[in-house]
């Protein structure tokens, strides 16, 4: 029933946008995913009690993990901030205008989402089911360690301590310190549902080395990888934070599992920072693109000057 709604939207949208599919195909699959983000904003409107009837069957019989305080957030943020990439990259389309970096963060977004929503799916469905609760190097740009670059080396070296730290934690590590930190600041990372953990160990395994190589390519010019890399990984590391620190006080958390208030500031204003952390990085990035631009061969860099 689903791939008939589908098949019949994307007819609808060659009869009408033939002309922005024949420039760029990609058009008409934006214009598919709005209409699914739409329907992933109907779900989490209907969990939280805004709405009533509207896709209950779907989330009871099809995706009822779906019901979980992270599911509900992350089909917040597909239907609101998805919605928005794929209405502006769709409409960059329609100008005639790139939408490289829209499409990089939205990628970052929707591999999260895969490497976190569809493992969670898998390990806690049981749970959920049981309980429905051209490139010249400018010789003359600025070192990237002067004033930002250092701030941005050290915030990468402090996040990627917690990013270690973190799957200690969800991995039931004997420490005082893990004891105290789990219980008293976020006691969510204890919640049997599988998203917690499966993220933190995400965090770990593809995080954590992205923030070794970021630091590098931000002492090291010429890293020409990182402004596109930073883009994507600001999409996937906003989707998470925003779904883990919306879950973890979330109503439809256990109370046992939501952060206690008297740890509220400490817990908003670090999750906070870690979202924002690469979303700096990615401005670094394209605010001063020369400094990650490639090396010309020694040899062309004197022809050059010789002329």
């Amino acid at each position: 029933m689903s791939a008939l709604i589908l098949g019949q939207l994307f007819v609808a949208i060659y009869s009408l946008s033939r002309g922005e599919i024949y420039y760029d195909p990609h058009y008409a699959v934006f214009a598919v995913f709005a209409f699914t983000s739409v329907v992933d904003l109907l779900i989490a409107l209907q969990e939280d009690g805004y709405m009533v009837g509207f896709v209950e069957f779907y989330t009871k019989e099809g995706e009822p993990y779906l019901r979980t305080a992270h599911g509900v957030f992350i089909c917040y943020w597909n239907g609101i901030v998805h919605y928005l990439l794929y209405l502006a990259m769709a409409g960059a389309i329609h100008r005639r205008k790139r939408y490289r970096n829209l499409g990089l963060y939205w990628l970052g977004s929707f591999v999260m989402s895969i490497l976190v929503f569809l493992p969670g799916n898998i390990l806690g469905k049981y749970l959920a089911l049981r309980n429905p609760t051209s490139l010249i190097w400018n010789e003359g740009c600025e070192p990237c360690l002067g004033g930002w670059g250092k701030l941005l080396v050290g915030g990468i070296f402090e996040v990627g301590c917690w990013f270690v730290c973190w799957p200690q934690v969800v991995l039931d590590c004997p420490t005082d310190a893990c004891f105290v930190y789990i219980y008293q600041y976020e006691p969510y990372l204890r919640d049997p549902v599988a998203y917690p953990k499966v993220q933190m160990l995400v965090y770990m395994f593809y995080a954590l080395p992205f923030y070794g190589l970021a630091a590098y390519a931000l002492i090291f010019p010429g890293c020409s990888w990182l402004p596109d890399w930073a883009l994507v990984f600001a999409g996937a590391i906003g989707q998470a934070q925003f779904s883990h620190m919306g879950a973890s006080m979330h109503l439809r958390t256990p109370f046992t599992y939501r952060v206690p208030e008297d740890a509220w500031a400490c817990f908003f204003v670090c999750n906070m920072l870690y979202a924002l952390g690469p979303h700096l990085l990615a401005y670094r990035c394209l605010l001063r693109p020369a400094f990650f631009q490639r090396l010309p061969p020694s040899s062309q860099v004197l022809h050059e000057k010789q002329h």
